[in-house]
């Protein structure tokens, strides 16, 4: 009797999984598997992390190139914009890899690789993340990523770029095997997020310069290519811009098997109109509602990957307009861009008017930087 009763608890145990899978009601259902099968501990280990920060509702806090720059200094060993205003550093930091490709010595916005190699490796000894974004040339004309000439139909298997881009991809692998850590050098898990904001028209991987066959193909021969060079310390991340509808947001979607993270880029501009505030954080919500569908429905870690308001000019910006729209979803972490000069700049500095604005965000129970989330995970 007594096994009988333990069959029936565990069927039905086992029917409730499934009934909240189909629902899409709950990410505890999540399976939590990488898309690359081989992914190493580490990476495993934060794509965990992430789903468990969703289920839980909390909000990691990131920002781009934090510890290389930021409004009145450059490569000091440490320093932080948001460190200095907030008294913690960001739990989540973001790099680009532009240039990489052309064996540079400094990236896009002229960070060393070398310098970046030592931040990523620093933010990874302090727990924090590190995702990774590619704003690379345009192989076909030698431009730069905003350059939309055709380029896609070259790259691909056939065409008469193809081995120059599979020297490019072996070359971001070579830089993803180089991030190690520890004594027995193991390799540092990193979000990576190429071919971004495609939605758009601005890059020559965007909608208007490529079919959604080209892109799928482009995306799929780059994630192919990394893991038949040995990388498993990379979770995939699929970012469009601003997007109409589920169905615009998948039409480029490369498939589960090739995806970790899915999320889009957005931007708060003119916010001189007193108006656009009330109608950003009203679209942000919006498509964070679309979000949260896609990702019970696909099973995949919700971001808002990248966002912003240039030098911040609505002082209660971080509370009255992200916070306002994000507190009602489950993104595992939105990441501000960079502070790279006085007039562009996302994240507040010691004396911004956004700064008092910018710490009651950061007091806010489930928002989460760098010293907290570290000692979230400690506790696991």
């Amino acid at each position: 009797m007594k096994d009988l009763l333990k069959k029936l608890c565990t069927l039905l145990s086992h029917t409730v999984c499934c009934l909240v899978l189909l629902l899409g009601s709950s990410h505890s259902g999540f399976s939590q598997e990488t898309a690359d099968k081989k992914a190493n501990k580490a990476t495993r280990r934060l794509y965990s992390d992430l789903h468990r920060a969703m289920k839980d509702s909390l909000l990691l806090f990131g920002h781009q190139d934090d510890l290389a720059y930021g409004i009145g200094w450059k490569y000091q060993h440490g320093q932080s914009d948001v460190l200095r205003s907030a008294g913690a550093y960001p739990a989540v930091f973001g790099w680009d890899l532009g240039h990489l490709e052309l064996d540079a010595a400094t990236n896009l916005d002229s960070v060393p690789f070398d310098r970046m190699l030592d931040f990523i490796k620093h933010v990874h000894k302090m727990g924090g993340i590190n995702t990774i974004s590619w704003h690379l040339r345009n192989p076909q004309s030698a431009g730069s990523s905003w350059d939309t000439a055709t380029a896609i139909r070259h790259i691909l298997p056939g065409g008469e770029k193809h081995a120059l881009y599979l020297s490019w991809l072996d070359k971001v692998a070579d830089f993803m095997l180089s991030l190690k850590t520890g004594a027995f050098g193991k390799k540092i898990p990193i979000i990576f997020r190429p071919y971004h904001e495609h939605t758009g028209s601005w890059f020559w991987w965007g909608e208007k310069s490529c079919t959604a066959q080209e892109y799928i193909a482009l995306w799929k021969l780059t994630v192919d290519r990394l893991k038949a060079r040995g990388v498993n310390n990379l979770l995939y991340a699929y970012s469009p811009a601003e997007f109409r509808s589920a169905e615009h947001y998948l039409e480029r979607y490369p498939g589960d098997d090739y995806v970790d993270v899915i999320g889009f880029d957005t931007y708060h501009h003119n916010p001189q109109d007193s108006l656009s505030s009330v109608w950003f954080s009203q679209r942000l919500s919006s498509s964070l509602a679309t979000m949260s569908q896609i990702s019970a429905a696909h099973q995949k870690v919700m971001v808002l990957s990248e966002t912003g308001c240039e030098q911040i000019p609505v002082q209660n910006w971080w509370t009255s307009v992200l916070w306002n729209a994000l507190k009602n979803y489950q993104a595992a972490y939105v990441l501000v861009w960079r502070n790279g000069r006085p007039d562009h700049y996302y994240a507040p500095y010691p004396g911004h008017a956004s700064q008092e604005d910018f710490k009651n965000f950061q007091s806010q129970s489930r928002v989460l930087f760098q010293d907290k989330w570290k000692a979230l995970r400690k506790q696991k």
